[in-house]
């Protein structure tokens, strides 16, 4: 049998990852399925022979894409001379809408069929893109809910799986064994601290969390905290926010789940952590801190209320969200301790993150994704 040969590009760690599993899942279906392009380690373990690793790029914000333009033209112009050259029989884009929505366009010129698992965020910042998914995109593979009413009204070929967290979010270790490995009090109130994936979120969001932790230690002298470090940003970037603040929290690294796990509370990066920390059913609070031009131009271009997905999925503010100005050590602090001390609060936030949980589909989501991937394919 003629191997089939599939063009697959995603641009971010979580890109990189429900890839991954994707490819693994289509293969089970197809052994005789090959892919190359762009993605990170995580595809390249999956046998996928990636062009650029443009993962480690992990670019955010308006101007931190303009500094690498030139990088995504080379980028760019390579992937163009391989549709010719390696002639794929598909092209799979997850996510990453600014470089996979102008590449679709080149793609559907050159009449490759083009399927987009994980949908761009429309919802929030560009429903008038619609059109333009319409004509280069023949298959959309959506995980809310809510996005394939928006695609169906607007005649776009659209199918909902469900989210691929639902496989993925659960602790390898006990919480017992996370207390002890980590030398933390039984009883304490902990909370767990998640700055980001990206170095420049560490930078903007960890001083400010810990800052939030000196104010609310004072409150709770009992409190512990746990920082969720990622052991491919190095431990730098970390260190230079803890050694100038009084706080020194516990830490472990790539184990956000064991680290949600034993927390009562957890205060973390806007982004797909929140749903994470949803699907664990542990309150929360979110912030985000962004360059003031990026925030800038942002705010003129999202047109919905909240941006943590929690509060997007939910259709209503279920956890509180601290954005740009308003994410500082005060307003943190107090939102947490709100949290903290009112038990009622809690067992609300609980069952609306019950309720979000629930509107995420059924486990399975990739292998069901990768079904209509190959009944398209076909």
């Amino acid at each position: 049998m003629k191997k089939k040969k599939i063009l697959i590009i995603a641009g971010e760690t979580s890109g990189d990852l429900h890839a991954a599993r994707l490819v693994r899942s289509l293969k089970a279906i197809n052994p005789h399925l090959e892919f190359f392009g762009l993605g990170g380690k995580l595809m390249q373990e999956e046998g996928v022979d990636i062009i650029y690793d443009i993962v480690e790029l992990a670019v955010v914000g308006f101007i931190e894409v303009v500094k690498h333009l030139a990088t995504f033209k080379k980028i760019l112009e390579k992937l163009l001379i391989l549709l010719d050259v390696r002639r794929p029989d598909a092209v799979i884009l997850i996510d990453y809408p600014g470089f996979n929505l102008r590449f679709a366009r080149y793609v559907k010129e050159k009449n490759i069929p083009v399927i987009y698992y994980i949908s761009p965020q429309i919802w929030a910042w560009g429903q008038h893109r619609i059109g333009e998914i319409k004509k280069c995109v023949d298959k959309m593979i959506v995980i809310f809910g809510f996005e394939e009413d928006l695609y169906k009204e607007a005649g776009v070929k659209v199918s909902f799986v469900g989210h691929p967290f639902l496989d993925i979010v659960r602790p390898e270790w006990k919480k017992e064994e996370t207390i002890k490995h980590l030398h933390l009090r039984h009883g304490s109130v902990k909370i767990a601290l998640l700055p980001g994936s990206r170095e420049k979120e560490i930078r903007c969001h960890l001083p400010a969390m810990l800052k939030a932790c000196e104010k609310i230690k004072k409150e709770m002298p009992d409190v512990e905290f746990i920082l969720s470090r990622r052991k491919e940003l190095g431990r730098d970037v970390y260190n230079r926010a803890v050694s100038s603040s009084t706080i020194k929290p516990h830490s472990l690294e790539n184990r956000s789940y064991e680290i949600m796990d034993i927390a009562d509370l957890v205060i973390v990066s806007s982004g797909s952590a929140t749903l994470e920390t949803a699907i664990m059913q542990k309150p929360m609070v979110i912030i985000y801190r962004t360059s003031f031009i990026t925030w800038l131009l942002a705010r003129n271009m999202i047109k919905i209320p909240d941006i943590g997905l929690v509060n997007v999925v939910a259709k209503k503010r279920v956890v509180p969200e601290l954005v740009q100005f308003r994410a500082n050590a005060s307003n943190i602090a107090a939102e947490s301790l709100k949290i903290l001390k009112d038990k009622k609060t809690r067992e609300e936030i609980k069952e609306a993150l019950r309720k979000i949980k629930e509107k995420l589909g059924e486990k399975g989501a990739t292998d069901r994704a990768a079904h209509l991937i190959q009944k398209f394919l076909q």
